[in-house]
């Protein structure tokens, strides 16, 4: 009974600091074409390959309940206003990211570097799944300002793929070291 307690205290603990540093890499940011370059998808796939599916699943619909809530948690703010953003959709993105992140790094049976950066890239991409969609939504129904195929794939998409890279290369480096420090405190 004690374990299983001590388990849950720090399924808790891990929840809460990957939530925190989700919302820490919002203001680590570059500006670049119509959303910025945060350090949300490193700590995004830092949860996942982490602490596994499920709970940097959690740890990402803490971090978008608590902007939600008002908190300024997001790059811009916070509030339930802010499903009105453009970028919201990426931010939801992060949630089916921390998933198929953990998921996939999971099938794998040897936890390598290589295994971190694939599954890592596959997270990614679940994030542009959701945000894409969103973002041409909002800004073509909601704002009345549409934007061309070409835009939203050069703007939002491909200028990002080399940082994505980059990121995910660094986060899957730090979270095959960090896991050994999970799995043994």
């Amino acid at each position: 009974m004690k374990q299983q307690a001590l388990t849950r205290t720090k399924d808790a603990a891990y929840i809460a600091m990957f939530s925190a540093l989700i919302a820490v890499g919002a203001f680590i940011r570059i500006p670049a074409g119509l959303v910025p370059i945060t350090m949300q998808t490193a700590f995004v796939a830092l949860a996942a390959l982490t602490i596994g599916p499920n709970k940097a699943a959690v740890s990402v619909l803490v971090y978008i309940l608590l902007g939600l809530c008002g908190l300024p948690v997001f790059a811009s703010g916070g509030g339930i206003g802010y499903v009105l953003y453009p970028t919201f959709g990426y931010i939801l993105g992060f949630a089916l990211s921390a998933w198929v992140t953990g998921f996939i790094f999971n099938k794998f049976k040897e936890k390598t570097y290589i295994a971190a950066v694939l599954s890592g890239l596959a997270g990614v991409f679940a994030v542009y799944v959701i945000g894409l969609p969103y973002l041409y939504l909002i800004k073509d129904i909601y704002l009345g300002s549409p934007v061309t195929a070409k835009t939203l794939f050069v703007s939002c998409f491909a200028i990002f793929l080399p940082g994505d890279i980059l990121t995910m290369a660094v986060a899957a480096y730090a979270a095959v070291r960090l896991r050994k420090a999970v799995k043994q405190g």
